[in-house]
């Protein structure tokens, strides 16, 4: 094209740009290209790629795109104002935001239709509803999007009764408007009200049945997840990847390897009309290590094509209770292969030399992530130490640990240092843990609880008096039929390492 003169054609150009931008799937790079070597540029060459860029993995893009089309003297018009809006939207970004409002008014598009539909959607999702409302007049309510951007803002800043009350007043709710406010209020976990409209919505997609599906596996309700799955396929609607990710992670939390079988099954029999990507495969390995079907996790694993970083963690960190062994090995394998590991694979490697009383192993594998990989450890990395060396027996050490730590030692390592003084019955460390753990948090009946059951052990029952005067006097609450012997620890040390 350089050689024919081509280049100067911008008609010729606004095509392959609009089709390398917004028709051919993973051609947006090459668009990217394009616009870099154009001699003139005018503004629908410039819309075209950063519409694409706005709809892209890497909306970011967008801003820097509109700032070379400013440098290059091409003035924008309304739709280009769209598009950069919506990647300011979709990235959270403020100042960016604000800024393009403000040129949005010095261009006079304030009162286009479609530059304040994306204005509201801006403010709305950032947070600024002040502003939203303000942009929300007489000529916006005349437009769906407007109405559903303002009732997805309010919901997801957790104004919940405000969403639904202009959500009542939207005078006609299309499926973007229902699947918005049920998806709004399951992110508030309004449980009840989401039911209520998802009942009430008779025209459902994947999209609805999705957000069902995925609102109550997130909220710690599984079953509940794969009963509305049965109500989906009753109804003779499709799952897709969305469904099949929703539906591991529920089998994953209830332990029902089963029901994770059925879905590997299905997952396998539509391989050929649904796209299954890596992070599903990765949830399959997830799924079956922690229902602890160890040879089925493994087997994924090796039939991944392209594995990823969170391919390796997934089976590491899954198998660190199950089959520490495994994890090791797997670990192991990763450094032989060049594979790069990062803060997660080091939670996950020293917890399996935790669970099979690797000691050596895990203190060196501590020094590695911060001498060979430069990850600094964080509070996370620290307590999986404490926990190898409280199962260990080896109390001192652990202490001494907790004390030469770069940060402040949180509620969590604490705890885990008295559980192990429990376990080997060290009453006075023990205590020393228990001064320290009540020093940050007085509401935690367990606390108490593990003091007591120290002191117990070794037969000190005035101790356990003054333990449990002290929990009366403090007013803490004991759940009913509560045990700290019978919490399963090893859950809860899961669900705090692996939580963002």
């Amino acid at each position: 094209m350089v050689v024919s003169g081509l280049m100067a054609d911008l008609s010729v150009v606004g095509e392959l740009i609009y089709s390398a931008s917004l028709s051919v799937p993973g051609a947006l790079t090459y668009a990217h290209k394009l616009f870099d070597v154009i001699p003139k540029l005018d503004v629908s060459v410039c819309n075209h790629v950063m519409r694409g860029s706005s709809q892209s993995m890497k909306p970011g893009k967008t801003v820097s795109l509109y700032k070379e089309m400013e440098k290059r003297g091409v003035r924008p018009d309304r739709y280009t104002f769209t598009f950069v809006l919506k990647a300011c939207s979709r990235l959270e970004w403020r100042s960016n935001g604000f800024a393009f409002h403000g040129k949005v008014m010095r261009h006079g598009f304030a009162s286009n239709e479609y530059v304040k539909n994306a204005l509201i959607l801006f403010h709305a999702n950032c947070g600024d509803l002040g502003i939203a409302s303000e942009l929300f007049d007489d000529s916006a309510r005349a437009h769906k999007v407007a109405w559903s951007s303002l009732t997805s803002g309010y919901a997801k800043r957790g104004k919940i009764d405000e969403a639904i009350r202009l959500f009542d007043e939207m005078p006609d709710k299309d499926q973007v408007a229902w699947n918005v406010m049920i998806t709004g209020c399951l992110k508030c976990r309004e449980m009840d009200r989401a039911r209520e409209l998802f009942d009430k919505f008779r025209e459902k997609d994947v999209v609805t049945w999705n957000a069902m599906i995925s609102g109550y596996v997130s909220c710690g309700c599984p079953k509940e997840g794969l009963s509305i799955f049965k109500e989906m396929r009753d109804a003779g609607e499709h799952p897709d990847v969305v469904t099949v990710l929703s539906l591991l992670s529920a089998c994953a939390d209830l332990g029902d390897s089963e029901t994770g079988k059925r879905i590997h099954l299905y997952i396998l029999e539509t391989a050929s009309s649904m796209y299954i990507s890596t992070p599903v495969w990765n949830a399959l390995i997830d799924m079956y290590a922690k229902c602890g079907s160890i040879d089925s996790a493994i087997q994924v694993f090796r039939g991944v094509k392209e594995r990823d970083l969170s391919s390796w963690n997934t089976l590491i960190v899954g198998l660190a209770l199950h089959h520490a062994e495994g994890s090791i090995e797997t670990f192991e394998e990763m450094q032989r292969l060049k594979v790069w590991p990062n803060e997660v694979t080091f939670i996950g490697v020293i917890l399996a030399c935790s669970h099979s009383g690797r000691v050596d192993e895990g203190r060196q594998y501590f020094r590695l992530m911060r001498e060979t990989y430069k990850i600094e450890p964080n509070i996370k990395h620290y307590g999986c130490v404490v926990d190898m060396l409280g199962r260990a027996g080896l109390l001192e050490e652990a202490f001494m640990f907790v004390e030469s730590m770069e940060i402040e030692p949180n509620a969590i390592v604490w705890r885990t240092l008295l559980g192990a003084c429990r376990i080997y019955g060290n009453v006075e460390l023990g205590k020393y843990a228990n001064e320290k753990l009540l020093s940050m948090r007085k509401g935690e009946s367990g606390d108490y609880v593990l003091l007591s059951n120290i002191y117990a052990s070794t037969g000190e029952w005035e101790r356990v008096q003054k333990v449990r005067k002290m929990f009366d006097d403090t007013g803490v609450k004991k759940p009913s039929g509560y045990s700290l012997i019978e919490e399963d620890d090893d859950k809860l040390m899961m669900r705090y390492l692996l939580s963002s």
